[in-house]
């Protein structure tokens, strides 16, 4: 299910999924195939860790990452869910053809 709040978002930031919602900035964007093939990414990896665990992991690999890299954009790009996410967005046959826990050859 999509949601629309332009009020949610911090500076650039247009989409995220929060089981069992995507939710985007703006209307237009619900348009924008990649952007969604990219939060259902995210939906899928939430849904295999059970929804919790995901969000806690998502949060400490960011919180490490910020110590590693000192640049909280660049921890989060580096992130493996996102790293996952950035890199399959593109190919829409992606998510039927995945593995469970895909997300771990990105660490």
């Amino acid at each position: 299910m999509i949601l629309i709040s332009k009020y949610f978002f911090y500076k650039d930031y247009v989409g995220l999924s929060l089981w069992p919602f995507i939710i985007l900035k703006e209307r237009s964007l619900t348009h924008d195939e990649i952007l969604i093939n990219h939060e259902r990414i995210h939906l899928q990896q939430q849904l295999e860790l059970l929804i919790v665990p995901f969000y806690l992991w998502y949060f400490i690999e960011w919180g490490i990452k910020c110590v590693w890299y000192f640049n909280g954009y660049k921890a989060y790009r580096n992130i493996s869910f996102e790293r996952e996410a950035y890199y399959n967005e593109s190919d829409p046959d992606y998510l039927s053809e995945r593995g469970r826990f895909r997300f771990m050859q990105y660490l």
